[in-house]
């Protein structure tokens, strides 16, 4: 019987986008690339136009020090929601990306749910390494707490590097006596600096975000500590020992990336600690399909998935 770890295949309908657009298994991130990343991660606030009926103002929050960071708060035109607040945390490997990343999937919720969505540009790596991201992000959780929640059901929410910051926001909440939270989703998260799973081994050298990206945006992060045993817990939330007390999770990714394992575990974790978790696993789904490939039938069932627990949690 043969050892090889042979990666699950990719969805046949999504396949063809990303064989595009990582031929030949391109790589995605290292050090000569991150400039190249950062430009292809950059999103823009024209995503807004999007919906035409959605508010937006931006603030500049204090995080410590003389230092700020631009916080964007999008609600209906109204200006009267009443529905949840949704604090959005970015990907892009922690080294990329900006508040309007990966911020698509999240504004139908403004309508649908007259949710008030806040979206962070926490600061990046390598040159603001932990625990400045994290800082940032937690900063601006906790002004968005006080200043748009009201009362209303808070969740954070975050995928691929936002999904682990989230996660980490849910366990510095706990243990700093922060803001209550009701719900974390952690979508395709990045959670575990070791990078030594099955699905991470799978996935070395297939382009996107493989193994080796992932390693350089955890060095980048973390520096000479990367894959050590002295990693902060609120950091690689992987790491952290007590997940008790924590908020409801939604925990999802594809089988076909590598932050499959780790997502799995963490929600086997977050169970056996007596927590309330939810897991979907998306047969053939890369790194990011929702949002390259957002019409394809896997994409839209993943975002009816998020919509419906979420709809479930308010209902509560």
């Amino acid at each position: 019987m043969s050892t090889e770890l042979v990666p699950p295949p990719y969805d046949r309908e999504i396949a063809p986008a990303f064989l595009t657009k990582f031929p030949d298994g391109n790589r995605m991130a290292g050090p000569a690339d991150l400039n190249a990343l950062r430009k292809a991660a950059a999103a823009g606030p024209a995503i807004l136009e999007q919906s035409d009926h959605v508010h937006r103002r931006d603030e500049a929050v204090h995080v410590g020090g003389n230092a700020t960071v631009p916080v964007s708060v999008i609600q209906r035109s109204s200006r009267q929601s009443s529905g949840p607040v949704i604090f959005h945390t970015h990907g892009g490997g922690m080294v990329a990306g900006n508040r309007w990343s990966g911020l698509a999937p999240f504004l139908q919720w403004v309508d649908e749910f007259d949710a008030t969505l806040v979206t962070v540009d926490y600061r990046l790596a390598p040159e603001h390494p932990d625990p400045v991201p994290r800082s940032d992000a937690y900063a601006a959780m906790v002004w968005a707490a006080r200043e748009t929640a009201g009362g209303r059901r808070f969740f954070v929410a975050g995928q691929s590097a936002g999904g682990g910051i989230a996660a980490g926001l849910a366990l510095m909440a706990r243990d700093l006596d922060g803001p209550r939270i009701d719900g974390q989703l952690l979508l395709s998260p990045m959670l575990d600096d070791r990078n030594s799973s099955v699905s991470a081994l799978q996935f070395d050298g297939t382009g996107g975000w493989d193994r080796g990206a992932n390693a350089f945006g955890w060095e980048s992060l973390l520096g000479p500590a990367h894959a050590r045993e002295q990693v902060p817990p609120h950091a690689a939330p992987a790491r952290a020992q007590d997940l008790s007390g924590l908020p409801p999770a939604f925990l999802e990714c594809g089988t076909a990336e590598v932050f499959r394992d780790e997502t799995m575990a963490y929600a086997g974790r977050l169970w056996e600690a007596g927590n309330d978790a939810e897991l979907h696993l998306w047969a053939g789904g890369f790194h990011r399909y929702d949002q390259l490939v957002p019409d394809s039938a896997v994409s839209k069932a993943t975002l009816s998935a998020r919509t419906g627990w979420l709809q479930r949690r308010l209902n509560v």
